[in-house]
């Protein structure tokens, strides 16, 4: 699969991500059956937010073992419904921040709404370009893709774009689903395999730091650059 040639209006949905549940009933085989899928925004955001999905996407494992810190700078690009973006929230403490980026307009405003109800006063949500996620130089201590970054239009713009908004010391995280079946998971279409997204990373100045493998059906790469 060509990575660059994904569309950037599935982006728009957010995370591909279908809970057990709604697989069951009608889970979409064809990029096709996937984009209709997004157009109904409420019916996506709940699958997305779906209980279910905390079986399979462990998000207490994946938040402990990105090991956050207080005043940690994270962003969440692909962020949907705030899933990850909420929690990574109680973790960075009130002088860290939550860049939580998205293209879509209605996932912006249901995190917004999100915001405000649950007080959150350390996220931000930024409406961005499929190519661009809008961040200061040296502003941002992770970049954290789960279920997104097999959407991203221009891949080696978005390698070089986060290089330079990265402080020193700095990681890339890649979440996504393998390149295999599982019970799970966008169509086969739009997957990307593992190995693929590490060639690519390392293509473009990235080294391999971390690898975790306690996620079922994806794998979970940490980067950093290799400079």
């Amino acid at each position: 699969m060509n990575q660059h040639s994904v569309a950037a209006t599935a982006f728009a949905a957010g995370l591909l991500l279908l809970p057990a549940v709604a697989a069951a009933q009608a889970r979409p085989t064809t990029m096709e059956e996937m984009h209709k899928l997004h157009q109904d925004p409420k019916a996506y955001m709940a699958m997305l937010d779906d209980p279910a999905r905390d079986a399979w996407q462990k998000p207490h494992e994946v938040v402990m073992a990105l090991g956050l810190k207080e005043g940690d700078a994270i962003a969440d690009i692909g962020a949907g419904t705030g899933y990850f973006a909420f929690r990574f929230a109680h973790h960075v403490g009130a002088t860290g921040r939550v860049y939580a980026v998205d293209i879509s307009p209605d996932m912006i405003l249901h995190m917004n709404r999100q915001i405000r109800d649950l007080g959150l006063g350390n996220v931000r949500t930024i409406l961005a370009p499929p190519d661009d996620p809008l961040l200061a130089d040296h502003s941002v201590d992770r970049f954290f893709f789960c279920e997104s970054w097999h959407h991203i239009a221009d891949h080696e713009k978005y390698l070089s774009e986060m290089k330079r908004m990265l402080e020193p010391g700095g990681q890339v995280i890649v979440i996504d689903f393998k390149a295999e079946a599982t019970p799970i998971g966008p169509p086969p279409g739009m997957r990307v395999a593992r190995a693929d997204v590490i060639h690519e990373f390392e293509t473009h100045g990235y080294r391999l730091a971390k690898e975790h493998t306690f996620l079922p059906y994806e794998y979970f790469l940490v980067f950093e650059p290799a400079s």
